[in-house]
């Protein structure tokens, strides 16, 4: 009997001291991409690049863009405006016929004034991780603005440095969210993730593809 006391006891504090090495790991990793987050800017202060990628989130049935899609939108939309970007990037997931967060994306922008030719669509923006890696080896971006919400930003910049992108982030918050204990939930797990996948894995994006420098014809990227 004690012998199994002694056993299970083991256990439990190997268990323990197993678990308290993932968490300090977790925890690691999250503060070092939360480096990257910093400085950021909202539209007003924001240095001048190139290009503005906007990441992609969800797009409801009638092409509508999410609450949290249309704020990046907006953000892309008045860098353009104010002269800080020429071109966009939409990176989003259109993966599926059913399914087109692009195309939804560069409509909305081009309804509202931005010409069609400077927006470059990127359909195989599945993860931050493929958007970035994209980003770089099939749009040819060394500098760039990246517009998304506060909470996602550190990662975003994170990723984008991490694939040699001089990436500045700029804050797309226009609103208080609703899911946004869940997204915090959420996006502490998926910098672990990034750490990982950068650090350990070398994770490389679902697809790539040919090669559509920013700066070329845009409307090579645009559905037929």
């Amino acid at each position: 009997m004690n012998s199994r006391f002694s056993r299970a006891k083991k256990a439990l504090i190997g268990a323990g001291a197993f678990g308290a090495a993932l968490l300090a790991g977790a925890m690691y990793a999250d503060a070092r991409v939360q480096s990257s987050g910093t400085p950021t800017y909202s539209v007003a202060n924001a240095p001048s690049r190139p290009v503005v990628i906007v990441l992609g989130a969800r797009v409801y049935a009638n092409g509508t863009p999410s609450a949290a899609l249309e704020d990046r939108l907006h953000c892309a939309l008045d860098l353009v405006r104010s002269g800080r970007a020429r071109d966009v990037i939409v990176s989003g997931d259109h993966g599926r016929p059913d399914y087109d967060e692009v195309n939804a994306m560069r409509a909305w922008l081009v309804a509202r004034g931005v010409a069609s030719h400077h927006v470059y669509m990127d359909h195989a923006g599945f993860r931050t991780l493929d958007t970035m890696a994209r980003a770089r080896e099939v749009f040819a971006v060394r500098s760039a603005l990246v517009c998304t919400q506060r909470f996602h930003l550190a990662r975003s910049l994170w990723l984008a440095r991490a694939q040699g992108i001089d990436a500045a982030g700029v804050v797309a918050d226009r609103r208080v969210y609703p899911a946004r204990r869940f997204d915090a939930t959420r996006e502490f797990l998926a910098r672990v993730k990034a750490v990982l996948d950068t650090d350990v894995f070398g994770t490389a994006p679902r697809f790539l593809g040919p090669r559509v420098p920013v700066g070329s014809d845009a409307t090579q990227t645009h559905d037929r």
